[in-house]
């Protein structure tokens, strides 16, 4: 089993006692911050390999610190909530988290996401096969080897995991996948969260899109597609 340093961030004492000793029990290392400003902080200063990070919180909340983290950093971050309403979890998902957690939680559960999440980075790292070439329709432009994407000549601003779907759905292009397939292939065989969020990353990478949102097309009964031909 591979171990982490994780970073655990609520103002609430109990819940971070509580997955401290779970993430600890398993043998990862763990350091806390009670809110927002001192994530920051501990995440320009340390070096952590996932954060996990309440949203509402005094000082910074949690949606305003992840804006500050992915400024300079892509950890990977997971964001718990006691609310689970669609609008925090685009806007979660917007700001580059890799998965969302509503309270309350399994601790258990928690820690087999953060294995799942760990497991799909570190095969990211370890990829030596990747695309060099560079897709264009009209307007919309994609370097796969430098996970860059314009749309009109403007860089468009992409969360890694809307990066990973697009990229996906480029390289198998015109061809139908379930959603199944894409949970899969995205998310990685041992996701544990709600296939709901490949729907609510399609509505962002849309968004992201522009004009060129009519290439993904839905499959009702199926999934999705990227049809050229659209």
């Amino acid at each position: 089993m591979t171990l982490y340093k994780i970073l655990i961030v609520d103002d609430e004492e109990m819940i971070r006692r509580l997955i401290s000793k779970y993430a600890v029990f398993e043998g990862h290392t763990v350091e806390e911050a009670c809110d927002g400003m001192e994530a920051v902080s501990k995440c320009r200063n340390g070096d952590y390999d996932i954060v996990i990070c309440d949203i509402m919180m005094p000082e910074l909340d949690g949606f305003s610190a992840c804006r500050e983290i992915r400024r300079f950093s892509d950890i990977p971050i997971i964001m718990l909530s006691a609310r689970g309403e669609e609008y925090d979890k685009i806007n979660g998902f917007g700001l580059g988290i890799d998965d969302y957690v509503v309270k309350p939680f399994s601790p258990k559960e928690l820690m087999m996401r953060i294995d799942a999440i760990m497991k799909r980075v570190n095969a990211r790292k370890d990829t030596v096969e990747e695309a060099k070439d560079v897709f264009t329709l009209g307007g919309l432009k994609a370097d796969l080897s430098a996970r860059i994407v314009y749309i009109d000549g403007s860089r468009a601003d992409m969360s890694p995991k809307e990066y990973d779907l697009f990229f996906y759905m480029l390289k198998n292009k015109n061809i139908a996948l379930s959603r199944e397939k894409l949970i899969t292939e995205v998310w990685g065989y041992d996701y544990y969260g709600d296939d709901r969020t490949l729907d609510t990353h399609i509505k962002l990478l849309r968004k992201s899109l522009g004009p060129y949102a009519k290439y993904i097309v839905t499959l009702r009964g199926v999934g999705y597609r990227f049809d050229t031909e659209a």
